[in-house]
């Protein structure tokens, strides 16, 4: 057999048009412009960058590894992962919507206008919708919410309806809320008045349940939630997709740095998240 090259030179965006990687390829690492970087409140930052054409053509639910510049004097070794928020694909772009909460993150958000982001990807499993279903329901909160966003760009795609579950500390945290609200509708509940009780979320689920409007579940963020979902789901026979957060090395499988437990016909099996993931059934994420 011949040999065929597993990696490429960078692209970098915006320079001419080098060679792309072989189609065999199905991620490749490239050097793309920051476009827009701001703050959305306290915590969250939303960064915009132009991308290749391989990049663009990322699914719901997959990441990419990016390479967050020091912000001190200390080097960082490893990338940092993060789901894509948004696909601009007319204008040719990439969105990300993270949290600032440590040295790779706050390196990350030095980013300005005009600099590159080195970024690999896109990486791991998407999340996948029935063209049958008529109706789905999305719960997440806090950064799975940005993980989640995607699913209305999806939905919206196929002509499916969306009731959006956005939990959040209080309504500064409430996020994805505008995309979710062009393709259906948005219900947030906060811990700032109580309506994230697991309780109160549980009833929602079931009178949408009630009202067939909950054809598939989809989740990220939370364990509760999660938790939540996965039993209503058994009960009512209803499939679902969970996104699954968690610490990477590689991102690329060979680490073994994200592996974590599932259940699959009654067995625990490891699996890792990078390249099996992030994206799982509902029912074999046993969570955390």
């Amino acid at each position: 057999m011949a040999h065929r090259p597993f990696a490429s030179a960078p692209y970098v965006v915006g320079k001419g048009a080098p060679a792309l990687a072989p189609t065999h390829i199905p991620a490749e690492e490239s050097l793309c412009p920051v476009v827009s970087h701001d703050w959305i409140n306290s915590e969250y930052k939303h960064l915009v960058v132009d991308a290749s054409p391989k990049a663009l053509a990322v699914k719901p639910g997959q990441f990419f590894n990016l390479l967050c510049p020091s912000p001190d004097a200390a080097e960082l070794w490893l990338r940092r992962p993060q789901s894509v928020y948004r696909i601009d694909r007319e204008n040719r772009r990439i969105e990300f919507l993270y949290k600032c909460v440590g040295r790779g993150t706050f390196g990350l958000a030095t980013l300005e206008p005009g600099d590159e982001l080195n970024m690999v990807g896109p990486l791991g499993v998407g999340f996948a919708i029935d063209r049958r279903w008529k109706h789905i329901v999305v719960l997440g909160r806090g950064v799975g919410l940005a993980t989640l966003a995607p699913i209305s760009q999806l939905a919206g795609e196929c002509g499916i309806g969306v009731t959006a579950i956005l939990s959040a500390r209080s309504a500064e945290f409430v996020m994805a809320d505008d995309l979710f609200g062009k393709v259906g509708d948005v219900i947030a509940v906060l811990d700032s008045d109580a309506t994230s009780a697991v309780e109160h979320v549980e009833a929602i689920l079931k009178r949408l349940i009630a009202q067939r409007q909950a054809d598939a579940f989809y989740t990220c963020g939370s364990n509760r939630l999660l938790q939540l979902m996965k039993r209503l789901g058994k009960a009512h026979g209803i499939p679902g997709q969970v996104a699954m957060e968690q610490v990477m090395a590689c991102g690329l499988g060979p680490c073994y740095v994200c592996v974590r437990t599932f259940e699959v016909d009654g067995k625990k099996e490891l699996r890792r998240v990078c390249i099996d993931g992030p994206v799982f059934d509902l029912q074999e994420a046993v969570g955390w």
